[in-house]
């Protein structure tokens, strides 16, 4: 680590961390990075674009000024061509596209997709209500390049028998890569297993958090796989809702393998507040009250007092009277 030293270096630090300090919201970034609002959230969603920890709860992440000038300055003409770069990076194809991209049939990209060759990005319902999956077009051409034999002629038998039983692994594979990229911004283990329980059931979250307390501080976490969307029929909300939570047992018990560990790691960092507790006035009682302990008195002078009798009564005139003794040797009085 290179440590600076001087007035120069502290002006610099001080100034970037004034410009890291301001942020700026996603609509603030995309315009000046000359990009659509979804364009940039694709690109943080994918880790192109650092984004910053919301600033209150239930906030969105921000972008930072200095990425943004950052961004910009990796091109000479006022960040266009870095702008044009990172949304080639970005570009998205559907079905179609992407087999001509390949150059196969669509029939074919499909089951290449099903079988999970390569996973969605994105996805929208149409008004058809059917889900549309779109992927990243550099993904596509990498796999191509990487697996061309399974771009002609028969696909391995396996896979034409998952195939044939009806696999289909893309939303799977779309959850799969959505929370990892959320546990890729997360740092808290709290947060952590929000993103977890993003894609489990209210009933599977409630089977692996029974304690009421840790689940409701899970679910303040949890995670939204996509932004809330607004309007649109009671059906097509249903078909992205079942894009969402985990299909089959096997897939969700890997999410609550991960759940489990990050609430463990929860509990010893952070324990959980216990709420007070009301008291109950019908069972309400008064406390015992503890012994007071006195000093003993110092010893007088001229000897100690006679010692209390065996049957434990407390001398009284015995005591005045050496009390009065020692009263006349130290006044002087006359006996």
């Amino acid at each position: 680590m290179v440590v600076r030293t001087g007035a120069s270096a502290g002006a610099r630090t001080a100034g970037a961390a004034g410009e890291r300090a301001e942020l700026l919201t996603f609509g603030r970034a995309a315009a000046e990075l000359g990009l659509l609002p979804r364009e940039l959230e694709l690109a943080a969603q994918l880790g192109l674009v650092p984004t910053e920890p919301p600033q209150r709860a239930g906030g969105r992440r921000r972008v930072a000024r200095a990425e943004v000038a950052r961004l910009r300055a990796e091109d000479g003409a006022g960040g266009v061509g870095a702008a044009a770069a990172l949304r080639e990076r970005l570009r998205l194809v559907g079905t179609a596209a992407g087999a001509e991209e390949l150059g196969i049939s669509s029939v074919r990209f499909t089951r290449l997709a099903r079988a999970g060759c390569f996973a969605p990005a994105r996805f929208y319902v149409n008004r058809y209500r059917v889900v549309v999956w779109l992927y990243l077009a550099a993904e596509v051409e990498r796999f191509g390049e990487r697996e061309p034999g399974l771009l002609r002629g028969p696909l391995p038998p396996a896979m034409r028998g998952e195939l044939a039983e009806g696999a289909d692994v893309r939303a799977r594979g779309w959850r799969q890569r959505r929370v990892e990229q959320l546990l890729s911004e997360r740092v808290d283990p709290w947060e952590r297993a929000g993103a977890y329980a993003a894609v489990l059931s209210d009933a599977e979250l409630a089977e692996e958090v029974p304690d009421a307390r840790e689940r409701a501080r899970v679910v303040e976490h949890r995670a939204e796989l996509v932004a809330t969307a607004r309007g649109g029929s009671e059906t097509a909300r249903r078909a992205a809702e079942d894009v969402l939570l985990a299909e089959s047992d096997a897939e969700a018990l890997g999410y609550r393998l991960g759940l489990a560990v990050e609430l463990q790691a929860a509990r010893v960092d952070y324990a959980t507040p216990s709420p007070p507790v009301s008291p109950d006035p019908s069972l309400a009682t008064a406390p015992a009250p503890l012994p007071v302990l006195l000093p003993a008195p110092p010893a007088p002078p001229g000897g100690a007092p006679p010692a209390r009798p065996a049957g434990g009564a407390r001398p009284r005139r015995g005591s005045l009277n050496w009390l009065r003794r020692g009263r006349r040797r130290r006044t002087g009085l006359p006996r």
